[in-house]
């Protein structure tokens, strides 16, 4: 049952977490791209798959600690060093993703949204309602009127907020990578490397 439960958690590792470490890297330098020129509806369209992709497979990364727990009671390992710091590390490195990097990903899509859906002299949603269907959370996307939108737009328009996420994307990625490394190396562990 040991080798089942690491097959399953190495996968979901793979599967769960890849998508988000590259994704969010990615958004960054997209979010750049597409704050420097307010037209481009491609990076528009780019930044949404991101940040869509960060959200759904975080969610489904929640697999990963849940099947990691599974095996390392299987393997009786869960007072061994290595694998409490893994699980902090892991604690904190979701931590920082649903904490830091969703929601400034969040705030620069308004950013970007903003010229498309909202009307930047009165604050309102456009007819056609581009704005108030783009899958974001928030007072402008939920509600259709721009005044949420308008309001966050000139924090996260600013180019150091794109700076300051891939600073937190960093973290998140290094915080991954170091679990990752605990657990191949397993520092102390007595069941072998």
């Amino acid at each position: 049952m040991t080798k089942f439960f690491l097959v399953l958690h190495v996968l979901a590792a793979i599967v769960a977490v890849g998508p988000v470490t590259v994704a969010a890297s990615m958004f960054p330098p997209g979010a750049r791209r597409a704050l420097a020129d307010p037209g481009d509806q491609r990076a528009v369209e780019t930044l949404r798959l991101l940040h869509r992709i960060c959200r759904v497979y975080a969610g489904l990364g929640i697999a990963v600690p849940v099947l990691g727990f599974a095996t390392a009671m299987s393997m009786g390992v869960l007072g061994d060093a290595w694998l409490i710091a893994s699980m902090a590390l892991t604690g904190i490195a979701a931590a920082v993703l649903l904490a830091l990097v969703l929601p400034r990903q969040e705030e620069l899509l308004e950013a970007v949204e903003a010229p498309a859906g909202a009307d930047a002299t009165t604050g309102t949603a456009d007819t056609t309602g581009a704005g108030a269907t783009t899958g974001t959370t928030g007072a402008g996307a939920t509600t259709g009127i721009g005044t949420g939108t308008t309001a966050s737009t000139g924090v996260a328009a600013n180019p150091r907020a794109t700076v300051r996420l891939a600073m937190f994307t960093g973290i998140f990625n290094l915080l991954w990578a170091t679990v990752t490394i605990l657990m191949i190396v397993r520092p102390g562990s007595t069941t072998g490397a």
